[in-house]
């Protein structure tokens, strides 16, 4: 039985409520926190060294998430507190500054704690790389994508699929990459009026994750709301292959040097970090994905921080 890709980027698809799409799919019966106690005790500047700054990111989100902090869409924090069994979300962002209120003086003692430790590796230029990484991720679960909302389009449709948004962005299989709406299809949300989608290449035990244009899809379009990106301007550290299959293969779409600077998109994981990024190949727009660990990010401790920082033309 070919495995699913299990990324999760439950990104811009509406969760019901406070259900997950895909609440089968949570990690492990037993609850995976980064620090476990954070709400409950005090943490010691020393402490917060043993953590790599990354991992310090997703520890300082955790202390609202466990209140129900709602990410913005596509964020690498929605992509992982999304897959927690204990996460449930608010349904609206503007609830969220009612979550500040309901923190407790130790988890807003926790929370600058961490903030400051991150600023003080940050002006090391430190991403102290020896420190605690994230944990690792269970066994996954076969033909369930975590995060991914099957879609029902319409059968006998065949689309052309880019890896961005836009008819000029690179195209995979020398220019010939299709999806057939007779296989399944797992949309993730819209980006500049293109859908995000997985898909099996040709049935051929190849899957890849590329954009289709929502506004030629025939017959009932599913709903999806927009994604969010981060949008960094990044460098990528050692020389490594961008993909489009992080799932099965690996094929690669390129090969990135070490010192490209490349755009920051957002992370995902199956059962290890992907970081979604946007380069070019050819001379045109291109997506994929690179090992986390790969570039050289230093982000800002804001759980709203998501936003298009960089102008991107679009198809000209």
């Amino acid at each position: 039985m070919k495995r699913w890709i299990a990324l999760v980027l439950a990104a811009a698809l509406a969760l019901p409520g406070a259900v997950s799409l895909f609440p089968d799919t949570a990690w492990a019966d037993e609850p995976i926190y980064i620090i476990p106690d954070s709400d409950k005790r005090l943490m010691t500047r020393e402490e917060a060294w043993e953590y790599s700054f990354e991992t310090l990111l997703y520890a300082f989100n955790e202390i609202y998430a466990r209140h129900g902090y709602k990410f913005e869409t596509g964020s690498k924090c929605y992509n992982w507190f999304t897959q927690m069994s204990w996460y449930t979300p608010n349904e609206t962002t503007a609830n969220n500054q009612e979550i500040y209120a309901q923190c407790s003086d130790t988890e807003n003692q926790n929370a600058e704690l961490i903030k400051s430790v991150r600023t003080e590796m940050r002006n090391m230029n430190t991403t102290n790389p020896n420190g605690k990484g994230m944990p690792s991720s269970p066994e996954e679960k076969e033909d369930q994508p975590r995060g991914f909302r099957r879609v029902d389009l319409k059968a006998g449709q065949l689309y052309n699929v880019f890896t961005a948004p836009g008819t000029s962005s690179y195209r995979a299989n020398k220019c010939k990459a299709k999806v057939s709406t007779n296989g399944p299809v797992y949309a993730l949300g819209l980006d500049q009026g293109w859908m995000l989608m997985l898909y099996e290449a040709n049935f051929a035990g190849q899957y890849r994750v590329g954009y289709i244009d929502y506004s030629k899809i025939r017959g009932t379009r599913p709903e999806l709301d927009t994604l969010s990106w981060d949008g960094s301007v990044v460098e990528v550290l050692k020389t490594t292959e961008m993909t489009d299959d992080p799932a099965l293969t690996g094929k690669a779409l390129t090969k990135l040097s070490a010192g490209t600077k490349v755009i920051y998109l957002t992370t995902m994981y199956n059962n290890t970090g992907w970081d979604y990024i946007e380069t070019k190949i050819k001379g045109k727009r291109a997506r994929g994905f690179v090992p986390s660990g790969t570039l050289s990010m230093t982000g800002e401790d804001i759980t709203e921080k998501e936003v298009y920082r960089l102008e991107i033309d679009g198809d000209g």
